[in-house]
């Protein structure tokens, strides 16, 4: 069965080519020619990884089916079944891919732009076989569904998640934004901002955040920043593609026995000694900033330790990863 993303390819070259001459007219700081020729080659980097291993991925899928619990044939009702548990299993492995850094070293390559326009869509990763993200849709092939029908709906899915890397289109109508992943609810996933940080791991359907806990809507006072808490400062796609597990191996080394499968499992920003900070402890350094501990004797408010109860604006921005 044909891979769809394949013949998907002319149309997200065109939509980038389109953007491109709408943020030429309204906001040219929306594209950086090195930025958006980074995203094209980590794409084509991307492609032929997985034209690489994607024989043995298809393979141990095939040889998993075989253990199935049911016999799922090609008919109709079988097709929108298996997309929407689909894309829960994209949901799992999102969710993840930012709270584990295995996964996340594999994941960060999408998230590694500071603009936020369709060629950083393009950016993919390079190492999903080597971080078993692969892993997250066995369960599709244990209920029985053919691993070229899920292979296919994967693919759906990653073509629906092109269009939604934009910030020319602002809020789809209400209904639409209730049930789908759209524009809006991804920029909020890729900021940087605190309160933003961990949330709308949604591939198609929003519904699953908010079934779960990490929906968090966009506002308009708080307009997202992109990039990571320490950007790449370099345009280097193996870099770009490698960091991460460089990261983790200098860790892996670096770090005492009891300690070392923290660094690679462990939240992103884990540390033994608390020496760097995760979302959490971001997240809680910030709301700590925006609702400080009022002094019921005098009645004015007791600062975070170095604070001054609002979050400074170089301050802010730097929070790690987002997706």
């Amino acid at each position: 069965m044909p891979d769809p993303v394949d013949f998907a390819v002319p149309g997200f070259i065109a939509l980038v080519l389109a953007e491109m001459l709408v943020a030429r007219a309204r906001d040219h700081r929306r594209y950086c020619p090195k930025d958006t020729l980074t995203s094209l080659m980590l794409g084509f980097g991307s492609t032929i990884a997985s034209a690489i291993v994607g024989g043995t991925v298809f393979a141990l899928a095939s040889w998993t089916h075989q253990f199935r619990l049911f016999d799922i044939p090609y008919v109709w009702w079988a097709w929108p079944l298996c997309f929407v548990l689909d894309d829960l299993a994209y949901y799992v492995f999102h969710r993840s891919a930012h709270r584990v850094r295995w996964f996340w070293a594999s994941h960060v390559i999408h998230h590694s732009s500071q603009h936020y326009n369709l060629s950083t869509a393009l950016r993919q990763t390079w190492t999903g076989f080597l971080s078993i993200a692969f892993i997250f849709r066995l369960p599709l092939f244990l209920i029985g569904f053919p691993p070229a029908m899920v292979f296919f709906c994967a693919g759906l899915n990653l073509i629906y998640q092109f269009w939604i890397h934009t910030e020319v289109i602002g809020r789809m109508p209400r209904w639409f934004e209730a049930v789908m992943n759209t524009p809006s609810h991804h920029r909020v996933h890729h900021a940087t901002n605190p309160r933003y940080l961990d949330t709308n791991y949604a591939g198609v359907f929003i519904v699953w955040d908010k079934m779960f806990g990490s929906f968090t809507p966009e506002l308009d006072e708080d307009r997202p920043r992109y990039g990571l808490v320490k950007n790449l400062g370099t345009f280097n796609i193996l870099w770009a593609a490698f960091h991460e597990w460089v990261g983790i191996a200098r860790d892996l080394w670096r770090a005492p026995w009891g300690s070392k499968l923290g660094y690679a499992f462990g939240p992103p920003g884990w540390s033994h000694d608390g020496s760097r900070d995760t979302s959490e402890t971001i997240r809680a350094k910030w709301l700590g900033r925006q609702h400080p501990v009022r002094d019921e004797r005098i009645g004015l408010p007791l600062m975070p330790e170095g604070g001054h109860g609002t979050v400074p604006r170089h301050e802010s921005g730097l929070v790690p990863h987002r997706p």
